[in-house]
């Protein structure tokens, strides 16, 4: 049987690390299964902020997989300072009041020189490339993923170029991610991100987001179908650990300045004070990169010495993390513009078997899974009370050796089954 051949269009892909390349790798392993060919495109020298060479073994011989080279700023902009625009590349967006100069340019420069983001350079020569791609292979369906949203200008200027069908996939918002206000955007910058926003909404054939509250807000900009495809959870070869022996609480993943939990931290603290028992037993683990800010709300807190910090690590070996830990730590920053926000690690998280405090903002679609298939439990940052009744009673479950999770209903957040209604999607009328 023939399979349909479809061009997706990302930036993300291994070497890379982090949860950027998950989305599309995973997509790609199962549309053969549906009668999907993907071809894949992506930069042949990108810039990624964190490597994990151990995705490379997912990608299948058998793809397509094309490559044309990208300019990137963020290699310039380290001869200013190397560290500052590598955590800048990162995410991780110091305080305004603490930035450094360098810091502050930086992120004027990125935020109103490079719109929609530094891969702008990347436009033209993709156009050009694929657009006789396209005609040669006669490739009747594309998609592409951002951030960064660059690449979603390729497929606009591809759909007028070549007719072909376009679907953009949002795996976050563009103008009201979190991030855009600490961006130092000028009032011309934000009005040409919107316009841009608006256009790639209004021209896609189809659009594809991550959440609910990001498809009720580009609901109110287009009438074009919008489909919620979640990040999920794969089948893991990761060996099951021995769970840990302490009672661990643990965050996979950054830590920015503004997921500064205090109201846990204080907790925390006063369940040691009030229990030398769980003061000997309590360790808390990051597997990331975190911000001074947390580490020095943490050292106030006086519970540096229960911290335990790892750097980045493999997927596999994140995975096998999240298993041993007792508890595992979800924490998002308290905003109206992080709602709709989902990480990935989350469905990873759901099928450890272990329980989750997640801490967030109110309405948020995390808390509404966590809810939806009984994972663990969601807090404001002022639910002192209910925050610490619950970890209370974790510790005395701990205690009796029998802490696990009840989840329900996971299945439907399967890569695999994830993929098959991406396939539908795919089916043109």
């Amino acid at each position: 049987m023939t399979k349909t051949k479809v061009l997706i269009i990302t930036y993300y892909w291994p070497p890379a690390g982090g949860p950027g390349v998950q989305r599309w790798l995973k997509f790609v392993k199962y549309l053969p299964e549906f009668g999907i060919e993907p071809i894949v495109y992506i930069p042949s020298n990108p810039n990624y902020p964190i490597i994990d060479e151990s995705l490379i073994q997912e990608v299948s011989d058998n793809i397509t997989i094309l490559k044309q080279p990208i300019k990137e700023p963020y290699k310039f902009a380290g001869f200013l300072s190397k560290s500052k625009s590598k955590t800048i590349s990162k995410g991780i967006i110091p305080e305004e009041k603490k930035q450094t100069v360098i810091e502050k340019l930086l992120l004027f420069v990125r935020g109103n020189f490079f719109i929609p983001d530094a891969r702008k350079s990347w436009i033209r020569p993709s156009v050009q490339y694929l657009d006789t791609y396209i005609e040669d292979y006669n490739i009747k369906t594309i998609i592409t993923s951002g951030p960064p949203h660059s690449l979603h200008l390729i497929g606009l200027s591809l759909q007028k170029s070549t007719g072909v069908k376009w679907i953009s996939d949002f795996r976050d918002p563009w103008t009201t991610i979190g991030y855009h206000k600490q961006l130092k955007l000028t009032k011309l910058a934000k009005q040409k991100h919107k316009n841009l926003e608006k256009k790639v909404l209004l021209a896609s054939d189809k659009i594809i987001v991550t959440s609910e509250v990001t498809k009720n807000e580009f609901s109110s900009i287009t009438n074009k179908p919008i489909e919620v495809i979640t990040n999920g959870y794969d089948i893991s070869s990761a060996k099951i650990p021995e769970l840990d022996n302490k009672f661990t609480l643990s965050h996979i993943g950054s830590l920015l300045s503004k997921r500064n939990p205090e109201v846990l931290w204080q907790v925390l603290k006063e369940l040691i004070e009030e229990n030398p028992e769980f003061a000997k037993d309590l360790e808390l683990h990051f597997v990331g990169s975190v911000s001074k800010v947390v580490l020095e709300s943490i050292n106030l807190h006086s519970l540096s010495n229960y911290v335990i910090n790892h750097p980045y690590v493999s997927h596999n070996k994140a995975i096998e993390f999240q298993k041993k830990s007792q508890i595992l730590l979800l924490i998002e920053i308290d905003s109206e513009d992080t709602k709709c926000i989902i990480p990935g690690k989350l469905f990873e998280y759901m099928v450890s078997n272990r329980p989750i405090i997640a801490i967030g903002p109110q309405g948020s679609d995390v808390e509404t899974l966590i809810k939806e298939t009984n994972t663990g439990d969601y807090f404001l940052y002022d639910a002192h009370d209910a925050l610490k009744s619950v970890i209370i009673n974790h510790y005395k479950s701990y205690k009796a050796g029998n802490l696990k999770s009840h989840a329900i209903g996971l299945q439907k957040y399967s890569r695999k089954m994830l993929t098959e209604k991406l396939s539908k999607l795919l089916q043109w009328e």
